[in-house]
């Protein structure tokens, strides 16, 4: 295992026992594969997916691991990060617009990967790579600190009942854990069509220190902020079936895009 210290010493990770302690941002639906995705997974995992040991269950990352993107790639380039990868609608064509950056798409839904694996096999893409695991443990573990050029966190579960808000992926301490992977002027990426959700992620993202709001003005930007702020769509984000959904539903896309403060 590659011994590259993985953390600033201003944000120390917590260890991979502390994050099993804490509720995790999603819930385990059906594993199994079966037809083209069991044979994109049989001929194409070796290449495209990333082998991590694990400790607790099949979604963590041992605290050993590290990933090592120049050796994976095979090159010295922007690294990006999708967390909840989906379907891998963003991330593939993301990787076919910008063949100039690579890709780490990460995602606990084992069909949802074997999808994007047929994806990214059938446009032969070599700067995407594909990662079963939570994505803190990602965040504070699998990834140097400092080495990621973006973070895109993409219409996560928005747990909209009051009851379950705990187990939402955006919290203080999530933007700690993508601030210590970012490098200095990295940018962080969100969206959300979900109101409420989307009003605590501004919130969050407003109230760190270690983040600058793109699109605010000074006077938008703190924990009371309520209005402004929010970006334009990312130019980058495919149109989704996901996105395109959620406007048929009527709901509003909300945009936030932060840069890490050096």
């Amino acid at each position: 295992m590659n011994e590259t210290p993985n953390s600033a010493p201003s944000i120390a990770p917590p260890s991979n026992a502390a994050h099993r302690a804490q509720p995790v941002s999603f819930v385990r639906r059906g594993s199994r594969l079966q037809g083209r995705r069991q044979k994109a997974w049989a001929e194409h995992a070796d290449a495209y997916v990333i082998d991590v040991p694990r400790q607790i269950s099949d979604t963590s990352v041992h605290p050993d691991f590290r990933f090592d993107a120049q050796t994976v790639f095979g090159r010295t380039a922007p690294l990006i990060i999708e967390i909840g990868s989906g379907l891998g609608e963003a991330v593939v064509q993301a990787a076919t617009d910008n063949p100039d950056k690579d890709f780490l798409a990460v995602e606990v839904y084992l069909p949802g990967l074997a999808q994007t694996l047929l994806k990214v096999a059938a446009r032969s893409l070599p700067n995407v790579r594909l990662v079963q695991a939570n994505a803190p443990e990602v965040l504070d573990i699998m990834v140097p600190a400092g080495s990621v050029s973006e973070v895109w966190v993409f219409f996560p579960d928005p747990w909209h009942k009051s009851k379950h808000e705990k187990r939402r992926l955006v919290t203080p301490a999530f933007a700690q854990q993508v601030a210590a992977a970012l490098e200095p002027g990295g940018i962080w990426r969100l969206a959300t069509d979900w109101e409420h959700y989307a009003r605590q992620m501004r919130q969050i993202g407003d109230a760190s220190p270690l983040f600058t709001n793109m699109a605010a003005s000074t006077a938008d930007v703190g924990p009371s902020a309520v209005d402004g702020g929010w970006a334009p769509r990312f130019e980058g984000r495919v149109l989704t079936s996901f996105e395109s959904k959620a406007h048929r539903a009527g709901r509003a896309i909300h945009d936030l895009a932060y840069r890490r403060n050096p």
